[in-house]
Order: structure tokens, then sequence, then C-alpha cells
């Protein structure tokens, strides 16, 4: 049985490493997933990708970006309808996105939340991670089977991703009730202010 395992991170770079992990015990890249908040710019610089103008409408951009090799080679700047521009790899982007070519972003399966349930993730986590993600966070997605699920969890765990009751309660002591795809996308010095939080 295929079993999707996930884990958000506070920071790009902790996702990097726990992808890089991920693909250094054996999971292939095409198992997983990687969506990251750009919205400051700090992932990849706008002005230097092959983004065009259309990059906040959450229209599919296709600009590469990334290191040496593995998923985050082709992390490509898209936008998605309430977090805003990210730069995102794998299948559950392929599923958030719908179609191929430009399709909007959430134009199948209900958007990055409905992406998530589909992939199996409990509807109240995708709302966290979703929101999280929009808030500067980095969400990494593997689909696993048998040993590699135990693999997976085990290796996502090591590189402090954020506890999804811990930070829904965060949430919600300021308001928030669910991820709304309708509200408007953090600004990038929300984003610093939500990381200097964090951090």
């Amino acid at each position: 049985m295929i079993t999707t395992v996930t884990g958000l991170y506070d920071t790009y770079a902790a996702a990097k490493t726990a992808v890089d992990a991920l693909e250094d015990a054996g999971i292939p890249s095409s198992a997983i997933s990687v969506i990251a908040n750009n919205g400051d710019g700090s992932i990849v610089d706008k002005n230097h990708s092959n983004a065009g103008s259309d990059a906040g409408t959450g229209a599919e951009i296709g600009a590469v970006v990334g290191g040496a090799g593995g998923l985050l080679t082709g992390l490509g700047l898209m936008a998605i309808p309430g977090v805003g521009p990210v730069v995102a790899a794998g299948w559950l982007v392929a599923t958030a996105v719908g179609a191929v070519g430009g399709a909007a972003v959430g134009a199948a399966a209900g958007g990055i939340v409905g992406s998530m349930t589909t992939a199996g993730i409990d509807e109240r986590e995708a709302h966290i991670y979703a929101e999280g993600v929009r808030r500067g966070g980095t969400l990494v997605a593997a689909r696993v089977e048998g040993d590699d699920a135990l693999k997976a969890r085990d290796i996502l765990g090591r590189y402090q991703p954020v506890d999804p009751t811990t930070r829904e309660a965060v949430y919600r002591e300021g308001g928030w009730r669910s991820f709304d795809e309708s509200a408007p996308v953090y600004t990038a010095e929300q984003i610093e202010a939500e990381r200097r939080r964090r951090l």
C-alpha cells in the first residue's frame, strides 16, 4: 500500500537536506515532492529566472532552479492561490496544477489542500501544511510503500520538521481557522517576520 509521508519545515535549507537524504536512502525522485514559499525571493531571484509577468496569477511558470542533481534540479517557479510564489517539483505539484500546459494551479483536485487530501494526507493536516507554506515554510512529501514508509518518516523527522498539532495551536491563537486560498498572499516582510518568530 502506498503511503504519503510528509514534513513541513520552517526553512528551505532543512527541507533541502531532508530531500537529499530521502534520495540518498534510495527513495526515487519521482516519489518525492517539494513546495517552498518564495514570496521573498530567497530561494530563487525572480529577476534571474524565466518567470513571466503572470507569476502571481496561479499559472505554471516552469523556471528551472536548483542544484547538481535529483528532484531539486527540476524546481519550477509558479504561484498557488492563497500561497503566492513558490518553487516546487514533484507529483504533488502536478496534482495541484491539474492538466499540463499552463493550467491554473488549483484547477483540479481543489488546489493545494485538495491535492494533499487526494494523496491521502489528513484534511486537518493538509490545511496546516498549506498555511505553513503560505507563511514561508517548505513542504516535503514522499509517496512510498512498506519499509520505505518507515525509512521516509525517520528521515523527515531528523531535520526539525514542524509539529502540526503545535503549529495549529499557534495559528488558532492568532484567529486562524483553516487555509483559505482566497486570502491575501503574505508579503516578503510578513514572511520574514513569521520566520523570525519560528526560529
